[in-house]
């Protein structure tokens, strides 16, 4: 399994930004996809965003225009840059990557907490 540890979480007034990091084991290139996900409290883990071996990503519709996802080759991280945050977007995000067996592996999660 591939460990990740995601970083960057925090607490941000709507409209405000946030960058999480994830930083992978293994190369995030040898991957099949990476993607971020989340979960608020009394929800289920939602898919935010994916990014696919061949650069490809993915966004909700709830996050589209608002979040980026992107690859870090120098430093092997999958970042989410989270701009124009509401209090909705509170929850926990999880760094998640699948490999070419389709296993999975998650992160620990990180905080994200918007205040109105």
């Amino acid at each position: 399994q591939v460990q990740l540890v995601e970083s960057g979480g925090g607490l941000v007034q709507a409209g405000g930004s946030l960058r999480l990091s994830c930083a992978a084991s293994t190369s995030i290139y040898s991957m099949n996809r990476m993607g971020w996900y989340r979960q608020a409290p009394g929800k289920q883990r939602e898919r935010v965003a994916t990014i696919a071996s061949d650069g490809s990503t993915n966004y909700a519709d709830s996050v589209k225009g608002r979040f980026t996802i992107s690859r870090d080759s120098a430093k092997n991280t999958v970042n989410l840059q989270m701009n124009s945050l509401k209090a909705e977007d509170t929850a926990v995000y999880y760094c998640h990557a699948l490999d070419w067996q389709y296993a999975g592996s998650w992160g620990q999660g990180t905080q994200v907490t918007v205040s109105s």
